[in-house]
């Protein structure tokens, strides 16, 4: 029997319908945030990139269970990923098919660490030109994965596109441990606050 509503059920759905409502009226991040996690996202590549090249080319492609299959289709999806959104927020190249193609962009493990370090620098130097007009506006781009036009605030879709690459990142991060291979760290707090404003890093 359908279980009927109480008083606190109807406040917490209203709640969250205006925190819905009204999410895209505030930015909930700064360009000091989208320097910072640039950065983050370049040292967390290099930590699994640097465990993923002291296995096997078996290794890295056999499938494990996660979303993708395997290390090598999970990294290639999270380079797609990362180079759909910033020819969306960047202007850069889109790359080739959708999410299906996506798992095979690099065939070769050599090409797909060339194109992931060279990407991650491209990332860092956009963050590093971003200013906050930019980061504030609205953005109107088209969803392959839907099939629609759609027009969202910078800030959300940018905050999505960091936290996409922790999401895949993880799974890797949990497959190169299963493989035997021992990632570093990949607690953000290991970034210091300065980070975000040295453009060298």
């Amino acid at each position: 029997r359908r279980k009927r509503q109480s008083r606190y059920d109807n406040y917490r759905t209203d709640n969250a319908r205006a925190m819905v409502l009204h999410a895209s009226n505030a930015t909930m991040i700064d360009v000091s945030y989208v320097q910072c996690m640039a950065r983050y996202n370049r040292w967390q590549n290099d930590n699994v990139y640097r465990v993923a090249d002291s296995l096997s080319d078996a290794e890295r492609r056999r499938d494990r269970g996660a979303f993708f299959g395997s290390i090598h289709a999970t990294l290639n999806h999270l380079l797609w990923a990362d180079l759909i959104w910033m020819s969306r927020l960047a202007d850069t190249a889109p790359p080739g098919g959708g999410i299906p193609e996506s798992v095979s962009l690099y065939a070769d493990w050599g090409g797909l660490k060339r194109e992931r370090k060279a990407f991650d620098a491209v990332m860092i130097d956009w963050a590093d030109r971003l200013d906050a007009a930019s980061l504030n506006s609205e953005l109107a781009y088209y969803s392959g994965a839907i099939k629609a036009h759609l027009r969202k605030p910078k800030w959300l879709l940018v905050a999505h596109m960091f936290n996409h690459q922790t999401h895949h990142r993880g799974q890797v991060h949990c497959m190169l441990t299963q493989a035997g291979g021992r990632p570093a760290t990949s607690s953000r707090a290991m970034v210091t606050s300065g980070w975000a404003s040295r453009r060298s890093v």
